[in-house]
Parts: C-alpha cells; sequence; structure tokens
C-alpha cells in the first residue's frame, strides 16, 4: 500500500506508512490518505502460441509460431536437395537443350532422367504445397498453397503426358516444374527465416533467464534450476550474474543492467529493500535476494505474454489483408479459367496450359498474406527490445491517429516525490547557510522531505554538520542541536509556536500550491524553504515532441488548481484538469474524446484503470514490474514520458510498412496476372513460366525485406524525442 499525505494546497507528496519522523503531520503541512495499488500479475505465454497464417490460409498447417525455427531448416535443407535434383533435371530436358542449343547424349536413359527425377522433385519438394492445399480444401479457405499445388500438379501431368507421348511434346515442362519449385522453397525459406526472426525478442528473453541458480541454505549454497525456487528461497546472484526470479535485495547493492525491462541502457544503482527482475544483471558486485515471484507471476513471463499476445492479436489492417487475398485466391481462379478457356478457343490447347499454369503460379497471394502479420511480428519485437510492450495492436495501429495525449500528473509527467525548488534566507543569511542547517537538522530523518532537504544540500555540495538531540514532534516539525545552535524545521505550527511570522514571499509561494517550512535557528526565523513534487528533466521535451507532433498534451491531476497551473506552465502543458478524483477520470477522457479527439491516456497505473480503457489508446508509464495491467494497450517499460513518442513513431512507421506492402503485393498481382494470360501476345510479348515464377518469389522477398526495415527503427526515448523535433524543423 502506497501512503501519501496533502498539504493544506491539495498538492501530493509520497510517504512511508512507517516513518520514524513523527507521522504525516510532522511538519504541520500534511493530511494523509491511502490509495490501493491493484498490481495484475503476468502469466507465462509460450513463445510458440498462435500465430496467423499468410492470408488467412497458413501454410497447410505450418502458420504457427511453434514451426517457424523448424520451418526455416525444412525449407532450407529442401531448397538445396532439390536444386541439385533439378540440375539434371533441367540439363537433360530436350526442350530445355532446344533453347540453348545443345546436343544431349545419346542413349535411352536420357530421356527418363527429367521424368524421373522431376517427379521426385514434384512429390519431395513439392510436398509442403501439396500438403498445404489439401488442408486449405479441408478447411474451406483456399488461399495460396491451393493455387501453387493445382500450378505444380497441372505441369506434373502435362509433363508426364508429353514423355509418354500422349500429349504434344511442347506440353514438357519437366525443366520449368523442377525450376518452379526450387523457386518456390527459395521463397519460402527466406519467408520463414523472418518469421522466425520474429519471436527472436522472446527466445532471447527466456534466454535471460540463468541455467542454474544459488540458493542460500544454511552456511552454504546449493545450485537449483530456477523453476525449483519457491517464494521466500534467498539466492545469491553473483557480479555479471542474472536474478533468476523477481525478489527484494535483503543483502548488498549493485548497479543493475534492466535494459530488457525498461530499454535503457544505463545501468540503476539497487540496494537492500528494493525489488529486482527476473533476468537482471548485477553488473559490479553480489547480491543476496529475497524471491517474491516465480514462473508466471514474473515480470519476465509477463512481458513475453505480452509480446506473444500482441502478436497472435487481430487487427484492422490484418482483416483487410486476410479478406483482400480470400478475393484474390478467386481472381487467380477465375483469370485461370478464363486464360484457359480463351486460348484453348483460339486453336491453341498447348499454350493454355501454359499460360494457365503461369497464372497460378504468379497469382499466389503468398506477398499480400505476409504483408501485415511480418511487419506487425517485427514491429512488436521492436517495440519490445525498446521498452515498449504492446499488449494490442489495435492500440498500436491507432496511436498514429492520435491527436491529444492526457497525461496523469503524479509519477507521470513528475518524479511523485517532494524536491527543494526555492531557499529564501532572511537578512544576513546565505541560501547555503539555511540550507545546510536544515539539512543537518533533518540528517536522522527518514522522511520524504527530510530526504528532499538533505539531498538538495549535498546536491549543492554543502557540508552537513552532525547534530544530536534530535525530536520530532507531529504536526509541528523537527529539531536537533547543530554545533551548539538550536534548529527547527517545521510548518505554520512551528512558527505559531514561537510567536514568528512567515516570510513574505510564502504567500507567493503557496498560490503556486508549493509545501512551505520555515528554518528557525534558537527560535528566530532564518529562512523559509519551497518544496515540491519534482518534475522529471524529461517531461518538457516530451510535451515539446509532441507539439512537434501534432498533438494537443492535456495533464489531469487531483492536485489543487494551483500546483497544477505551476506544472502545466513550466511545461506549457495546453490544458489542465485539476482536483480531479480517480473515478472522474475516465469521464474527462470522455470528455475530450466528445470534442472528436482521439485520446491516447498516459497514467502509471494506479487508479487510472478507467480512464485507460475509456481512452482510444491507454498507456500505463513505468510499469516495469507491473507488465499485466489490463486496462491499458501500450505499456512503457520505463517511467520516461519520452517513451510516448516512441509509440507515436513506431505506430506511424509499421503503417507506411503495411500501406507500402498492400499496395506493392495488391499491384503486382493486377499488372502481372494479365501478363501471365497473354494479355501482350498479340504484340509479341509472353511471359514465361519460369519467369511467372520468379516473380511471384521476388515480391515475397520484397515484401519481407521492406517489414525488416523496422528493426532499424531507434526506439529510445531521447531518438525518438529528437526525431519529432527535427521533423518540425525541417518542416516548411
Amino acid at each position: 500500500m502506497t501512503m501519501r499525505h496533502d498539504n493544506r494546497d491539495g498538492s501530493d507528496v509520497p510517504h512511508r506508512a512507517d516513518d520514524s519522523h513523527g507521522g504525516p503531520d510532522q511538519h504541520g503541512e500534511h493530511a494523509h490518505h491511502t490509495e490501493q495499488r491493484v498490481d495484475h500479475p503476468g502469466h507465462a505465454h509460450s513463445a510458440h502460441d498462435g500465430h496467423e497464417g499468410h492470408g488467412g490460409s497458413g501454410h497447410g498447417g505450418h502458420g504457427g509460431h511453434a514451426g517457424h525455427g523448424d520451418h526455416v531448416g525444412q525449407f532450407r535443407r529442401l531448397f538445396w536437395i532439390m536444386l541439385v535434383l533439378a540440375v539434371p533435371v533441367v540439363a537433360f530436358n530436350d526442350m530445355f537443350a532446344d533453347l540453348l542449343g545443345y546436343d544431349l547424349p545419346s542413349g535411352g536413359w536420357v530421356w527418363w532422367v527429367s521424368p524421373v527425377l522431376g517427379t521426385v522433385v514434384y512429390a519431395w519438394g513439392g510436398q509442403p504445397f501439396l500438403t498445404g492445399a489439401v488442408e486449405e480444401i479441408r478447411a474451406r479457405k483456399p488461399g495460396m498453397m491451393l493455387l501453387i499445388g493445382l500450378a505444380i500438379t497441372v505441369a506434373f501431368v502435362a509433363s508426364w503426358g508429353a514423355s509418354l507421348r500422349v500429349l504434344d511434346h511442347e506440353l514438357n515442362f519437366w525443366w520449368e516444374l523442377a525450376l518452379l519449385v526450387v523457386i518456390m522453397l527459395l521463397g519460402h525459406w527466406i519467408e520463414m527465416r523472418s518469421l522466425a526472426q520474429t519471436t527472436s525478442a522472446l527466445d532471447s528473453l527466456a534466454a535471460l533467464l540463468p541455467d542454474e541458480a544459488e540458493k542460500v541454505s544454511g552456511e552454504g549454497v546449493v545450485k537449483v534450476a530456477p523453476g525449483d525456487l519457491v517464494v521466500g528461497d534467498v539466492v545469491l546472484v553473483r557480479p555479471g550474474g542474472s536474478v533468476p526470479a523477481d525478489g527484494r535485495i535483503v543483502d548488498g547493492s549493485a548497479s543493475m543492467d534492466e535494459s530488457m525491462v525498461t530499454g535503457e541502457s544505463k545501468t540503476v544503482r539497487r540496494g537492500n529493500g528494493e525489488q529486482v527482475v527476473a533476468g537482471t544483471v548485477a553488473t559490479d558486485s553480489g547480491l543476496r535476494v529475497e524471491v517474491t515471484a516465480i514462473g508466471d507471476d514474473t515480470a519476465l513471463a509477463g512481458i513475453q505474454k505480452l509480446v506473444a499476445d500482441a502478436q497472435a492479436s487481430s487487427s484492422r489492417a490484418q482483416r483487410i489483408a486476410d479478406k483482400a487475398a480470400g478475393w484474390l485466391f478467386w481472381f487467380a481462379l477465375g483469370a485461370a479459367v478464363v486464360t484457359a478457356t480463351i486460348w484453348s478457343l483460339m486453336g491453341l490447347p498447348d499454350s493454355a496450359v501454359v499460360r494457365t499454369i503461369t497464372v497460378l503460379v504468379i497469382a499466389c497471394p503468398h506477398a499480400l498474406g505476409l504483408a501485415i502479420p511480418l511487419v506487425v511480428s517485427i514491429a512488436t519485437e521492436r517495440a519490445a527490445r525498446g521498452g515498449v510492450l504492446i499488449k494490442d495492436r489495435l492500440a498500436l495501429e491507432s496511436m498514429r491517429t492520435v491527436d491529444a495525449v492526457l497525461f496523469d500528473k503524479t509519477g507521470t509527467l513528475t518524479k511523485g516525490e517532494p524536491t527543494v525548488s526555492g531557499v529564501e534566507p532572511v537578512a544576513g543569511r546565505g541560501q547555503d547557510e539555511v540550507l545546510a542547517l536544515a539539512a543537518a537538522a533533518e540528517s536522522d530523518s527518514e522522511h520524504p522531505l527530510a530526504k528532499a532537504i538533505v539531498g538538495a544540500a549535498r546536491g549543492r555540495e554543502l557540508t552537513i554538520s552532525s547534530a544530536s538531540d534530535f525530536s520530532s514532534s507531529p504536526a509541528v516539525g523537527v529539531k536537533a542541536s547543530v554545533e551548539g545552535t538550536v534548529i527547527e524545521v517545521g510548518g505554520p505550527y512551528l512558527l505559531e509556536k514561537h510567536g514568528a511570522s512567515e516570510l513574505p514571499v510564502v504567500e507567493g509561494w503557496r498560490l503556486e500550491g508549493a509545501i512551505i517550512l520555515h528554518v528557525l535557528a534558537d527560535g528566530e526565523v532564518i529562512g523559509a524553504l519551497r518544496l515540491a513534487d519534482e518534475i522529471r528533466p524529461e517531461s518538457r521535451a516530451a510535451v515539446e515532441a509532441l507539439h512537434a507532433a501534432g498533438a494537443q498534451v492535456v495533464m489531469i491531476t487531483g492536485d489543487a488548481q494551483a500546483v497544477a497551473d505551476t506544472v502545466a506552465k513550466e511545461l506549457n502543458i495546453d490544458r489542465v484538469f485539476a482536483g480531479v478524483r480517480p473515478k472522474d477520470k475516465a469521464a474527462k477522457v470522455a470528455e475530450l474524446q466528445q470534442e472528436g479527439r482521439k485520446v491516447a491516456m498516459v497514467g502509471d497505473g494506479v487508479n487510472d484503470a478507467p480512464a485507460l480503457a475509456q481512452a482510444d489508446v491507454g498507456i500505463a508509464i513505468g510499469a516495469g514490474t507491473d507488465v499485466a495491467i489490463g486496462s491499458a494497450g501500450v505499456i512503457l517499460a520505463s517511467s520516461d514520458p519520452r517513451s510516448v513518442l516512441s509509440v507515436i513513431e513506431l505506430s506511424r512507421a509499421s503503417y507506411r510498412k503495411m500501406k507500402q506492402n498492400l499496395w506493392w503485393a495488391a499491384g503486382y498481382n493486377l499488372i502481372s496476372v494479365p501478363l501471365a494470360a497473354g494479355v501482350l501476345a498479340p504484340v509479341g510479348f509472353v511471359l514465361p513460366m519460369s519467369v511467372g515464377a520468379i516473380l511471384m518469389s521476388v515480391s515475397t522477398v520484397v515484401v519481407a525485406l521492406n517489414a525488416q526495415l523496422l528493426r532499424r527503427l531507434d526506439l529510445t526515448p531521447e531518438h525518438s524525442a529528437r526525431t519529432f523535433l527535427e521533423q518540425q524543423s525541417t518542416t516548411p
């Protein structure tokens, strides 16, 4: 449970429930309330759970993630074996020999080389396509596998007919059939390798866990599998070692590499009592960690589930592509029938067979079926590596249209912890002197305000004298003896106790919603301190970049209007909703939507669930160990608000790739099918069957390579923010 206390102006400052500093009213400024944080543990999700096939058809049952890695090897092996077999099929084929003008060896066996080896190529090399065709027929979802199966089967039957002299010798397609199968296998090998790469994020996440964990047992340690750990076990993490399960540090401190969760390359110092996540690395020293979560409940399992779910979920663009691929099958089949009919009526049955096979091959909706799934899979993986976890594809698609970004203030735009933002000394005293004396008096306190004062003094590299006789009084403040002088720090009750007046500058601070403390020496006021919730240093750049991206920036907070206005003014925020209770945040989101805006709500997941669900895109920020927040479509593992720009950049880049792939895949088919049918035959141009197969495979490779360009995106928060600012500066 998180405890907060509020000053009279309504500003939120976090504080520890077990504070020994004298309770929530320590400085006479604060009441307190509690808020319950609801965590949603993640669940492990196999990297091999379903993945959409291509164009709704799959690969004859090969469309799942489970087979991507296996199918890379399968198609690679088949390609090389069929390539070796195809060489004699082509070389000993009399049609090919006539085409190139060379003589074949004499002997009856030469005639049978192409038919025999060609049959092996058809039955063995074509098996994945034939099996896929049967599966599509059974599922009543005809697609590209059925088209390929029809094409190679027609070529196979016609070739045997020609070899047995039942059909015209011109229908001897053995060499073209062999090349057709080899080219198809090459295209599928490249495709499967691309798809297998999209699961590398899941594989690399799983690989982050160590093979063994060192469990502390008595005076020694025993090595166990991470899966055998239970909550409450204490494990030893050596320098350079990975944390085997989520836990709390009970001994030691280390610089932790948390890039697998946050996407940030900088290490973070973690010490006693702090949480660490499975898979993170202690870079410089050893730790003892008490296990707090295992298996499905770990952050790593939650991240894996999110990535896998997002890759398996559907989207608008995917449904469009699936529908288009389905229609393309019937378009191709209709074109093949029309082609066969017209060429037959022209008295050219041989040409009818050749043209029909070419149409069936070239019209395979392969590239179209690959266009969207590959882009989304790569985008999802790339996002996960950058600390952006996509739960819902629709959220990623919608982010490009967002024109209003609504930030929760505390913990999102601000750090949710106080900092000294002003020091006002009385005449004859200096700022550093007042701050140093206050820090000396507060040095024995664990209160967040005390920590802020001590931290500010250390930040200025001031000498903090040792104090004695420390005491604290609820609703009044603290008192200590510093170099023979009694120093007191507190709020209005402290002034009232000594009959002292507050400094004139305080009224202006109060209007800004600041927390105000006075410093007294031997009962005399020597200065005042202004404290406020510290604004994240990245927030200003985030707001500026969002403006450059064309979005309105809105802030929502439960704080008083004065506090909210101060933050909004400093960050140049467009609109402010202040004094909003958590249950009313969703209504404010709806209010923006009623104005016709597409809204992204950014919150820390605490009491923001209704608003996150109401928004067009819900973004949970700083939720690295809370990765399964149910109401958010996007989860940012780091607390950097600039990460919102990373989501926008990824959304826009993904959409561009989807459009490019769809236009290429659909446009290619619409142009190439008439050419394959022979519409230019009257002017002497006829598309060879082998060239048609090459073009079909090339279209698939183009789509795959275009999608792979998404891997080059730099999604670090600072780069994304800089990108939008640079785009704005170059726009006339």
